[in-house]
């Protein structure tokens, strides 16, 4: 796409490169900017500027942060026993959406998938197992999405845990099979993390 301004062009670029904006849309999107007040497209652009160079991940769950621990590792109301296991920040963001979990969690950044060359390393999994080992959790709760990666991850953490005295559930299969857990409507996700199950049953399921 060739513009009258290299300026302008430069912008299209930049904004092209988020996720689903095409060249069409990001075009739509900054000249829709360019037509707001001047001060409301500087405060965007520095909070996004203070978003990057300031935002954090908590040093216990892996959380996005703006401090050292995160809000919800901080809140002393939350059960510390209990920890639900995610693959991203946006998991923790819709089940928090339910209200229904007041445990802490642990992101993992991601999930085993040998296909894209993601391991266990690549992973937040060893210090996971670390937390089992240094806190006092009881139980571990698997709320990852319900595809054969996310499976595979399930079963590798809990061979992992598997000497260690606590309990280990997944969330009820109230998700349909090959769902993204971001997807998936607050009231379904809310009744599958009340309704989970023990771990050892799900493998027999």
């Amino acid at each position: 796409m060739e513009l009258s301004s290299k300026v302008l062009e430069k912008a299209v670029d930049e904004m092209a490169q988020l996720p689903g904006i095409g060249k069409r849309t990001a075009l739509r999107l900054v000249l829709h900017l360019m037509r707001q007040p001047e001060e409301q497209t500087i405060r965007l652009s520095k909070a996004l500027e203070e978003m990057i160079l300031n935002i954090k991940f908590c040093s216990k769950c892996h959380n996005l942060s703006d401090d050292h621990l995160c809000d919800i590792c901080k809140n002393p109301h939350r059960d510390e026993s209990v920890i639900c296991v995610v693959e991203d920040v946006k998991d923790v963001m819709a089940i928090e959406s339910t209200g229904s979990f007041k445990g802490l969690y642990h992101v993992l950044g991601g999930k085993i998938s040998p296909m894209d060359g993601i391991g266990p390393n690549d992973l937040t999994i060893n210090k996971l197992v670390e937390r089992v080992k240094n806190e006092n959790i009881k139980e571990l709760i698997f709320a990852l999405s319900p595809t054969m990666e996310g499976d595979t991850t399930n079963f590798y953490i809990y061979k992992q845990v598997q000497d260690a005295n606590i309990e280990t559930s997944t969330i009820a299969r109230g998700i349909a099979v090959g769902n993204e857990l971001e997807y998936t409507d607050e009231i379904t996700l809310g009744r599958s993390i009340a309704n989970r199950i023990p771990f050892e049953i799900s493998l027999k399921s």
